[in-house]
């Protein structure tokens, strides 16, 4: 008896059975509902080339007229190993801005033709230049000020953008007594108003919490894969080096950004921004 689970082949292989079972063709036909000529045809392929024989085969050839330029397939390849986690319209829209034209389902294409169709196989084709590294940071007060200090309040203080209210998890580098945590002393002395996300809700800072994915997927997914770093200073610089791009180039698809950069998001909303702090001012 004739065994196979493939679904496309499976009634095929039935008749053939049956035809064994109840040693009657015609009968084996009449209770399938297919004719004699079909069972012999099915018998046939199956005595010349066995049970796959019997696997519906296509009869359209494809059509290298329908692919797109051999340049316009490269450069999505190339982009695809360089930023991985960006999903297929993102890339339409990133490689727009450097005159390459390639629709989302073109991208898509693309990729399933090179075995890159998800973010994980986009990874695997970085294996050849996997790298392993451990960065540790310590989360104090302390540093958590210093990060305040340094990148926040200096940022915004460059562009003319007062910073009037900070939202934090509930972690011990942020909260404390006031009078003898330093991140709450910090904030006491510049002035910002500190509020806490709700216990077990990090939806509450959903915003920060998808950058992290975005962080990890964009950055440290990729960059550990291509480069072995000897110092927390060397992974710093590259590290600059891509929240430059997440805020000048990066496109974002959120209702805020809505297909603009960050940066430009926040110039053309930094007068709406100016208007809140002097009516609380």
């Amino acid at each position: 008896m004739l065994q196979n689970n493939q679904k496309v082949i499976r009634h095929k292989v039935g008749l053939l059975n049956l035809a064994e079972e109840l040693g009657n063709v015609s009968r084996a036909c009449q209770v399938m509902g297919l004719s004699r000529d079909t069972f012999y045809r099915y018998r046939d392929a199956v005595e010349e080339g066995g049970v796959e024989a019997l696997l519906e085969r296509t009869r359209r050839v494809p059509n290298p007229r329908n692919r797109v330029d051999i340049e316009i397939e490269n450069a999505v390849i190339d982009y695809a190993l360089e930023y991985p986690a960006h999903g297929q319209v993102r890339v339409s829209n990133e490689l727009r801005k450097l005159g390459v034209f390639v629709s989302p389902s073109g991208v898509r294409s693309i990729w399933l033709r090179n075995d890159l169709a998800n973010f994980k196989k986009r990874l695997k084709a970085l294996k050849a230049k996997v790298a392993q590294a451990k960065l540790y940071k310590t989360k104090t007060p302390i540093t958590a000020a210093d990060m305040l200090n340094d990148k926040v309040l200096a940022f915004y203080e460059q562009h003319d953008l007062p910073v009037l209210r900070i939202l934090t998890d509930r972690g011990t580098e942020y909260c404390g007594r006031a009078d003898r945590h330093d991140y709450q002393l910090f904030l006491a002395i510049n002035d910002i108003e500190h509020n806490k996300t709700k216990v077990k809700s990090p939806q509450t800072n959903g915003i920060c919490e998808r950058f992290h994915k975005t962080i990890l997927q964009e950055f440290y997914q990729v960059t550990f894969r291509r480069k072995i770093y000897e110092t927390i200073e060397q992974l710093q610089n590259d590290l600059d080096e891509w929240i430059d791009y997440y805020n000048n180039d990066r496109t974002h698809q959120g209702k805020i950004c809505e297909g603009r950069t960050p940066m430009q998001t926040l110039v053309e909303g930094k007068t709406v921004w100016k208007e809140k702090f002097v009516d609380q001012t």
